[in-house]
């Protein structure tokens, strides 16, 4: 039995050594993939282009300028010079902010009454309008310190002082949080093409009919089939964990061998997917259809990048069909909280149970499709 397996494995790696367009797909598509995502994607906002119209044109507003171009979070690109200026600069995109500073500016700060200045934000983009909120509210917040320091001559006795700290993750660098959640992309997107179509590829040569022909069991075939495709799993995680923890410098604070142990259980419906996509494709390319209406739910409701809680609450509960769901949980834990086993068997648990099923159902299919 464990002959026959290891036969059609090994026929399956011949196959595998004899495709060119194979060792492209299991060692630089992953690289490459892990290089586009960790660079091109990141939820941590900076250098937004802000224009100022500087209608005081005092020392005191030329002080406010400085704050707000030292900042590093606000790109000062532009200096507007009149309210038309303006409404190109946002009109045209140039600018997602315009920091509008009154005449007597610097009169109502003498004076010590209030000093209102104007902030014009791009909200057609809610997530960089919502931040460039924030650092404009911190930073004239520092500045009107500032001048209440200079005026009195020392910081107020009473208020709140706030002492806040950041676990897991205290430089809030987005590379940390995806990074590892896009081991768990690349594994799910490789292994679940690589399956489906090469043996779709065997259906359109007839050679897995012959195959079929032969004492060797359904289950067999089966087995031998997927199991080269979980090691190009495997060495494809080793891949993206090399070049995630020496290029982009990502800590991994828990367990490597824990993380890899827990891996196999989300291979198993990785490759049930491919199986049951290569069940209901006649062609590789109804296979490669059939494969992104599974990876595009998989990225969006699995909270690579969208909160899972923020989502409505019918959509909450299909998010628990979806296997990657679990496997960001656990692939982040690990990374960035050094979770043990004893904090991750429910997911875990979830995660072996779906797949499973996934590869059992996925089974019986392809037992019945060969039949």
């Amino acid at each position: 039995m464990l002959a026959r397996i290891f036969n059609i494995a090994r026929k399956e790696l011949l196959q595998i050594r004899r495709d060119r367009r194979i060792l492209p797909m299991v060692i630089i598509s992953p690289v490459l993939q892990l290089l586009i995502y960790g660079y091109a994607i990141s939820t941590t906002i900076t250098n937004i282009n802000t224009a100022v119209y500087d209608m005081d044109r005092t020392q005191q507003s030329r002080e406010l300028i400085q704050t707000i171009g030292a900042s590093g979070y606000l790109n000062l690109r532009y200096y507007a010079t009149s309210e038309q200026t303006v409404d190109n600069l946002m009109d045209t995109g140039q600018a997602s902010v315009v920091v509008v500073i009154p005449v007597d500016f610097a009169k109502d700060l003498t004076r010590g009454t209030s000093a209102p200045i104007q902030a014009i934000v791009d909200g057609s983009d809610p997530n960089v309008a919502t931040t460039a909120l924030g650092y404009i509210s911190s930073i004239v917040q520092g500045y009107s310190q500032q001048i209440v320091i200079q005026r009195v001559g020392h910081m107020p006795a009473a208020g709140v002082d706030a002492r806040i700290r950041v676990w897991y993750n205290p430089t809030l660098e987005s590379k940390n949080y995806m990074i590892p959640a896009i081991i768990g992309l690349i594994l799910l997107q490789i292994t679940m093409n690589m399956t489906a179509l090469s043996i779709v590829k065997e259906r359109e040569r007839g050679t897995i009919e012959q195959l079929v022909v032969t004492p060797i069991k359904k289950w067999e075939l089966v087995a031998g089939k997927v199991l080269p495709y979980a090691g190009i799993g495997y060495l494809d995680v080793f891949l993206v964990l090399l070049a995630g923890t020496l290029i982009f410098g990502v800590p991994i604070r828990g367990s490597v061998l824990l993380l890899l142990g827990l891996s196999g259980s989300f291979l198993l419906s990785a490759l049930g997917i491919g199986l049951f996509m290569s069940t209901i494709s006649k062609n590789q390319q109804q296979a490669t259809v059939a494969i992104s209406f599974i990876m595009l739910p998989s990225f969006l409701l699995s909270g690579f990048f969208f909160p899972i809680a923020n989502m409505p609450p019918v959509v909450q509960w299909i998010t628990y069909l979806i296997p990657l769901r679990y496997y960001m949980f656990i692939v982040r834990a690990i990374f960035l909280k050094g979770a043990g086993f004893r904090l991750l068997w429910d997911q875990f648990l979830y995660m072996t149970i779906l797949g499973v099923v996934i590869l059992t159902v996925s089974v019986l299919g392809f037992r019945k499709k060969l039949e």
